[in-house]
């Protein structure tokens, strides 16, 4: 009696775990301000990863169905393993963060710069379809500026990699507080989720709209610049 009461205690806090993960999930709530990654994340090689990422693509195709000997489906496990290693998830590795140089301030340029329209392509962590739309970056220089084209590399390298919105949106800032060892740092977020436009309430319209505010930006007059910033029509 006292062994089957603790399997059905076991079961149900399995089941009440997997109901709790499932409505996290399904509600695209973060947990982690920082990328949730084992240790041991980087102890094999990009090609053992892709190896046995390709075994995993083509069991998943087998078992919905799919004839892997026809000749259009012959190499997607290849070509899944190798975009999710080397591409849409290579922000995972330390190695492929961008290096960014800063520079003196010599000019003495002491306002709010704004880089708009980031385009960022990532992947929700939820159920690993695309997350896409613009970031748009700012700081106000404390004697160090980094240049521009540097910003968009760091959006793309905290982008490839399983994201979830809020999480992208602290870490952009996060490391150009650290890179340009100021806090004056923002960074707004517009994107659609397609787990949340193609699938479950298939809202075709809607979008997510996330932001972070360091230092000076918490002030509001200083955020309200920046948000006029951003309105600005800057098509050309």
């Amino acid at each position: 009696m006292y062994i089957f009461a603790v399997i059905c205690k076991s079961h149900f806090i399995m089941i009440h775990n997997e109901e709790n993960t499932d409505e996290i999930g399904n509600n695209h709530i973060a947990t982690s301000a920082n990328t949730p990654l084992r240790n041991d994340a980087f102890d094999i090689t990009d090609d053992e990863k892709i190896n046995l990422i390709k075994k995993d693509v083509e069991h998943i195709l087998t078992t919905l169905g799919m004839d892997l000997t026809d000749d259009s489906l012959k190499g997607t496990p290849n070509r899944v393993a190798k975009m999710f290693v080397k591409e849409i998830f290579g922000g995972l590795h330390p190695n492929k963060k961008p290096s960014a140089s800063t520079f003196e301030n010599k000019y003495k340029y002491g306002e709010m710069l704004v880089e708009k329209n980031i385009v960022v392509y990532s992947t929700c962590e939820h159920h690993l379809l695309p997350i896409y739309g613009r970031a748009h970056i700012a700081y106000i220089s404390n004697g160090t500026v980094v240049g521009l084209s540097k910003m968009n590399r760091i959006v793309e390298y905290y982008a490839k990699r399983p994201q979830v919105q809020e999480r992208l949106t602290i870490q952009i800032v996060k490391e150009l507080q650290s890179v340009l060892n100021t806090e004056d740092v923002a960074c707004i977020i517009d994107a659609k989720h397609m787990c949340v436009n193609s699938r479950g309430i298939k809202d075709i319209d809607s979008s997510t709209v996330t932001a972070e505010y360091g230092g000076k930006f918490q002030d509001e007059n200083v955020k309200r610049e920046f948000l006029e910033f951003i309105k600005l029509d800057t098509r050309f």
